[in-house]
């Protein structure tokens, strides 16, 4: 009884997020899984290019480019970017679940693990709070472009780059179409 109301209220919370509402791409594995009894989601995220100045803390982090589909920017774009440590980065999906009971996480985690999502984990159990999983995509790219103002990078390899942050970012679409037909056997 105390797991339901938990997950009524937390589902009922206001999206405080800054985008404020869940990714279109992976909506309907969000609401699968809040539609179970034993599971809901604490947040979730659809994966995401970005452009950033990475600063000494990361609480100061300078986002300069967000986008949570194909990347819409060109060199042009790039180019103009002011700053002094810049860098490009693809990230894939993330989903962190809230399981009824302890067998509930480890059913969850190995149909994630039959999804091919290797660096999903358990990384919470407790007995009567909250057991937690974290489901991660593997499709992923982190790399400096611009140190101490000075682009480090040719036109041609930014263009690589982005073609290739584009193409971990379709092959991160397809993985959550996978997660979400293995999902319905929950």
């Amino acid at each position: 009884m105390m797991f339901q109301k938990e997950k009524s209220q937390f589902l009922g919370k206001k999206d405080k997020s800054v985008k404020g509402n869940i990714d279109k791409d992976i909506l309907k594995i969000v609401e699968l899984i809040n539609n179970k009894n034993n599971y809901y989601t604490t947040s979730s995220c659809s994966g995401r290019i970005i452009v950033y100045e990475k600063k000494r803390k990361k609480q100061d982090t300078n986002f300069l480019y967000v986008t949570h589909e194909k990347a819409g920017f060109n060199i042009k774009d790039i180019k103009n970017i002011k700053g002094n440590d810049i860098w490009l980065r693809q990230e894939g999906f993330i989903l962190h679940v809230c399981c009824k009971t302890i067998k509930d996480a480890e059913k969850l985690l190995n149909l994630v693990m039959k999804a091919g999502l290797k660096r999903s984990g358990i990384i919470s159990l407790k007995k009567k709070k909250k057991n937690m999983i974290e489901i991660i995509g593997t499709e992923t790219m982190d790399t400096i472009i611009m140190d101490n103002g000075k682009f480090l990078a040719s036109d041609e390899y930014l263009n690589i780059l982005i073609r290739e942050a584009n193409k971990k970012m379709l092959r991160n679409s397809e993985k959550i179409i996978k997660l979400y037909d293995i999902l319905k056997g929950l």
